[in-house]
């Protein structure tokens, strides 16, 4: 690994100043002053290895991915055998969802920087998310013991942990982090409520407490930590206390996520009238592929869970191929989805279908189909059948109460629509209305698979979901739960045993929900 000297070597003491003060304001998170920075130090040095490196980083972290990306490509060019340079460049590829990239370039940061702990902790954060857990958990344990004070991956191993089914090991790892740091172990202390059966005790409630009285937490450990005490208290039976600390914690959260619910069914709306008709296609692709799309915590996981355990059938998981390839497209025609899905040729929507295929092709190496369990490409159906006319879309719907209800006690990033009831209704009518629409395009090709009904008749909604995707019917998807799969998604634990009746919560909470119910008849 090259030195603080070395990296710098050739700048001008008042530049290599300057780069190091932009590492410093980026470490604070005051990005803004580390782009005023990199302002200067790109006029005094545009062509240094490092400086484009720290570009890449700022920018990135900015959102500006294109030039992030062309930054870190030439500081490559520059310095081909930077462990730092290639450990940043999976981060940019990252972002944008290009995982295929990110794995790449952080599985070549770590064969050249195997001493570097952050380079093996986001390979295995890639690794992980790409399902591949016994490589994970063998990265994040070089993580570990380059740097033992690592939390992040100290506790991202214990859910790998988690995911391979090792929960004793897990609950361990996740305590020893608690014991150690409690008041840095936010995250830790939000996986441990994540388990069943739930770990957390009346002392934890008590320490949980102690902590969000505190007052130099983060917010974001704040909402954390209160999600946590919030599942503990609803397995007390403290229902009012639970609904009270989610409030708390979701006003918290909005204030850093703000949401357009509008424009976002503005976008619905622009989206559906671009597909007003089934496209005709005269090729065959894509019958490979069965995606699987919901609104969260609807049971998708389950459905995925099912479909994996057949002998011809990969469980892929959540996957962002789908939203890449249109979203590079996008940005290829300089215009949003709406705008030029009309005028694609059937040889446009074919060569998207192969992009998608070439992507996604490692998840067919063992089994010739796939699952594609994104829940949000229920936006996306009308693309997914111009790419792939031959696919198999499951829509997974539960009672829209219990949804949005899932939606509100579960601590999502990046879902900024569930911090509000009026939002999460209107979220949910979004996706009612284009299930509607897609499989009155596609009744053949859509199947809208109830959760109630899953659960009141196993045996016979099993063998229809497997008729519909064109699978003959086998024993072992009635038994889906035995199977050695791995599941990261929050249901993990659930769809890990028999299925259970028993899991509506929407009557306990009582009148604590009579707002989310208006909200939901007021889209009606």
């Amino acid at each position: 690994m090259l030195t603080p000297q070395q990296r710098l070597a050739g700048l001008s003491p008042e530049t290599a100043g300057r780069v190091a003060a932009i590492a410093q304001a980026q470490q604070r998170g005051d990005l803004e002053s580390a782009e005023r920075h990199l302002d200067a130090v790109l006029a005094a040095a545009p062509q240094h290895p490092e400086v484009l490196r720290v570009c890449g980083v700022v920018r990135s972290a900015r959102g500006r991915h294109a030039e992030a990306i062309e930054a870190l490509l030439r500081a490559l060019a520059l310095r081909p055998d930077d462990a730092m340079i290639h450990n940043a460049l999976g981060g940019a590829y990252e972002r944008i969802g290009d995982s295929a990239r990110a794995r790449t370039a952080l599985r070549r940061a770590c064969e050249l920087g195997p001493e570097i702990a952050p380079c093996w902790f986001n390979y295995g954060y890639r690794l992980y998310v790409d399902g591949d857990f016994d490589a994970a958990v063998a990265a994040l344990r070089r993580a570990v013991a380059l740097a033992p004070r690592h939390l992040q991956a100290r506790t991202l191993l214990a859910d790998a942990l988690n995911a391979e089914g090792e929960s004793a090991q897990a609950v361990a790892a996740y305590r020893g982090i608690i014991a150690e740091r409690p008041q840095d172990a936010a995250q830790a202390w939000w996986s441990l409520a994540t388990l069943r059966p739930l770990p957390l005790d009346a002392n934890d409630v008590a320490v949980l407490r102690r902590l969000l009285d505190a007052t130099d937490l983060s917010d974001s450990d704040r909402v954390t930590i209160s999600f946590a005490l919030a599942i503990a208290l609803e397995a007390r039976g403290d229902y009012a206390g639970a609904f009270a600390t989610m409030q708390a914690a979701h006003a918290l959260a909005r204030r850093g996520e703000p949401y357009d619910a509008a424009a976002f069914s503005r976008s619905v709306d622009a989206t559906l009238n671009a597909f007003p008709a089934a496209a005709c296609a005269d090729v065959e692709a894509g019958g490979e592929v069965i995606f699987i799309v919901s609104m969260p915590r609807s049971g998708s996981t389950l459905v995925e869970q099912i479909l994996a355990a057949h002998s011809r059938v990969h469980g892929a998981a959540e996957l962002n191929d789908l939203p890449q390839v249109i979203l590079q497209e996008c940005n290829r025609r300089g215009s949003e989805l709406p705008q030029w899905a009309r005028t694609h040729t059937a040889q446009d929507w074919r060569r998207l279908g192969r992009q998608y295929l070439e992507r996604t092709a490692r998840w067919r190496t063992q089994r010739p189909r796939h699952t594609d369990k994104l829940p949000g490409n229920w936006l996306y159906v009308g693309a997914i059948f111009a790419m792939l006319p031959n696919a198999r879309v499951v829509v997974v719907r539960r009672d829209p109460l219990e949804t949005c209800l899932g939606c509100y006690r579960y601590m999502f990033r990046r879902h900024p629509y569930t911090h509000d009831f009026a939002d999460l209704a209107r979220r949910w009518h979004d996706f009612d209305r284009a299930v509607r629409h897609w499989q009155a395009l596609y009744p053949e090709r859509v199947r809208v698979q109830g959760y109630e009904d899953l659960l009141a008749d196993p045996d016979g909604q099993i063998r229809a979901l497997l008729a519909f995707c064109d699978l003959p019917f086998e024993d072992g998807c009635l038994a889906f739960h035995a199977g050695p799969r791995r599941v990261t998604t929050p249901s993990a634990a659930q769809v890990r045993e028999p299925l259970r009746r028993d899991t509506a919560r929407t009557r306990a909470y009582g009148a604590l929900l009579d707002p989310l119910r208006d909200a939901l008849k007021s889209h009606v």
